[in-house]
């Protein structure tokens, strides 16, 4: 598994992974009209995309591209709120389960300490076991409310 940093080649590579192996509302806020990867969907995901991380002046975020065997396979992001870092991961539907989320949150996680953050925090769903079993795993305490799911780690 490589992060590898979003530009704009990667970026056309993690368009091509989500339209294979991920849902557009796992990927990118809802986008008005019909369901699954459209034209109008495609380009709002990668505007998404440019404005959130590789846009300097609206710039919030940093992503990169998750990379097994030379190929696409999701996407790792950190973004910061005051003293903390917040991470975020989507994988394809055909790699999940595999221990590839769990090396990306080490990635996350060595890259979030090597700032000046206090803690590394993480959302997902009640409904995500993996993600919830992950984010237990490195030590992260765990808040539900309702379906929202809230994990805080602090950095040491």
């Amino acid at each position: 598994m490589i992060l590898t940093p979003l530009d704009e080649p990667a970026l056309a590579r993690l368009l091509e992974a989500a339209v294979a192996g991920a849902d557009p509302l796992e990927v990118m806020p809802p986008v008005d009209g019909p369901s699954g990867w459209t034209p109008e969907r495609r380009a709002a995901f990668l505007e998404f995309h440019r404005a959130r991380s590789l846009r300097p002046e609206t710039a919030v975020e940093r992503t990169w591209v998750v990379d097994v065997a030379r190929a696409a396979v999701g996407a790792a992001r950190l973004e910061r709120h005051g003293d903390a870092v917040e991470a975020g991961i989507w994988l394809s539907r055909d790699v999940r389960g595999r221990g590839i989320g769990k090396q990306v949150t080490a990635s996350l996680l060595d890259l979030a300490k090597d700032s000046d953050a206090t803690r590394f925090v993480a959302s997902t769903t009640a409904g995500n076991r993996g993600a919830r079993t992950l984010l237990s795993g490195i030590g992260a305490s765990l808040a539900t409310e309702g379906d929202d799911v809230t994990a805080e780690l602090p950095l040491a």
